[in-house]
C-alpha cells in the first residue's frame, strides 16, 4: 500500500456540530452546556453498551425566553401569509427533505434503534405528512368555518384564526415522525411554534432546522431547542406571551404540573395522549390551535 493510501485511512472523521435553532439561525446554548446523546437502547453494541453519537445543546430558561421572543416577532407576517402561500413552503420543506432522505434514515435508525428500512419508511412517512399538511393549508377554513344561520338582517360568518405562538414538546418515542407530526399542524394553520425536541434521542430534530433554514420559512416561524423536557418546558408554560402549549412529549406527571402553570394565562392546552404517528392523522392538530372568529353584518334592504 502507498504511503498516501495509508494517509487517507488514517484520516479522522469531521464530526457533527449540533445547534439550536432560533429566529432562522443556529446559535449555541447561552449557557455553554452541552449533553451526550447515545444509542436507543434498543440499538446497543454487542458489548451491551451505548454508543455515543454527539453532544447535543442543553439550552436554558433564557433559550426558551429567546426562542418565543423569536416566534412572537415572526407570527404577524406568518399569520399574515395567505394560506396557498404557507402551502407552497410546507411543500418546499418536503422537497428539501427528500433530497436528504438518506441522511435521515441514518439518523432516525441510530436515534431511535431501528432497522434502517424501518427508519427509511418513517422519513419518507414524514416527507408524505409535510405535503398532506401542505394541502391542508387553504382547506381547514372550510372545514373549521363558514355561514351561520340567524333570525334577522344580518350576515353572521365564522372563520378560524391562528392562536399564536405554540409551545410544543415534542413526542420522546418518535425522533422524526411524530416530531413532523406535532410541528406541521402548528405552523399550517398560521402560528409559530417553540418546540422542545425528544430529549433522548434530540439530533433529527436539530438536523430539521438546517431543512427549515433553507426552505423558505421565515426565520423564527419554527425554533427548535434541545435538553432536558422539563427544564426547557417549565418557562414556556408559564410564560405569557405564549398561546398554546402541546404536551404531547411530556409524562403524566409533568404534564399535570405544565397544565395548572398554563392556566395562569388562559393558554389553550393540549394533553398528551397515546398516538399511532403512522396512522392517519385526521383534522384533530390542524383545529387544536385554531381560535374562531364571528362577524355580525347588517344586510342591505
Amino acid at each position: 500500500m502507498s504511503e498516501k493510501s495509508e494517509k487517507h485511512d488514517e484520516r479522522l472523521s469531521v464530526l457533527k456540530t449540533y445547534k439550536l435553532f432560533v429566529g432562522g439561525t443556529f446559535p449555541r446554548s447561552e449557557s455553554g452546556r452541552v449533553y451526550e446523546v447515545t444509542t436507543a437502547t434498543s440499538a446497543v453494541g454487542a458489548a451491551g453498551q451505548d454508543r455515543w453519537l454527539a453532544n447535543a445543546p442543553l439550552a436554558s430558561r433564557k433559550d426558551a425566553r429567546d426562542a418565543v421572543v423569536a416566534a412572537r416577532k415572526a407570527f404577524g407576517g406568518w399569520s399574515g401569509a395567505t394560506a396557498y402561500n404557507r402551502g407552497q413552503i410546507l411543500y418546499r420543506i418536503a422537497e428539501m427533505l427528500e433530497g436528504r432522505r438518506d441522511q435521515f434514515g441514518h439518523e432516525v435508525a441510530r436515534a431511535e434503534g431501528l432497522s434502517r428500512a424501518k427508519a427509511t419508511a418513517a422519513v419518507e412517512a414524514a416527507i408524505d405528512r409535510w405535503v398532506w399538511y401542505a394541502g391542508w393549508t387553504d382547506k381547514i377554513a372550510q372545514v373549521a368555518g363558514g355561514g351561520n344561520p340567524v333570525a334577522g338582517p344580518f350576515f353572521n360568518v365564522s372563520s378560524p384564526e391562528p392562536t399564536g405562538v405554540v409551545a410544543v414538546l415534542a413526542p420522546q418515542e418518535s425522533s422524526f415522525l411524530g416530531l413532523v407530526s406535532v410541528i406541521a399542524p402548528v405552523i399550517a394553520t398560521g402560528n409559530t411554534a417553540v418546540v422542545v425536541a425528544s430529549e433522548t434521542s434530540p439530533l433529527p430534530a436539530l438536523s430539521l432546522g438546517e431543512v427549515l433554514a433553507t426552505s423558505d420559512l421565515p426565520g423564527g416561524v419554527v425554533n427548535i431547542l434541545s435538553g432536558r423536557t422539563a427544564e426547557i418546558a417549565a418557562p414556556l408554560a408559564a410564560h405569557q406571551d405564549v398561546n398554546a402549549i402541546d404536551l404531547t412529549g411530556a409524562g403524566e406527571a409533568l404534564a399535570k404540573e405544565l397544565e395548572i402553570a398554563a392556566a395562569d394565562n388562559l393558554k389553550r392546552v393540549l394533553r398528551p395522549q397515546p398516538v399511532d404517528w403512522a396512522a392517519d392523522p385526521g383534522t384533530g392538530r390542524l383545529l387544536a390551535f385554531l381560535e374562531t372568529k364571528t362577524v355580525w353584518h347588517p344586510m342591505g334592504l
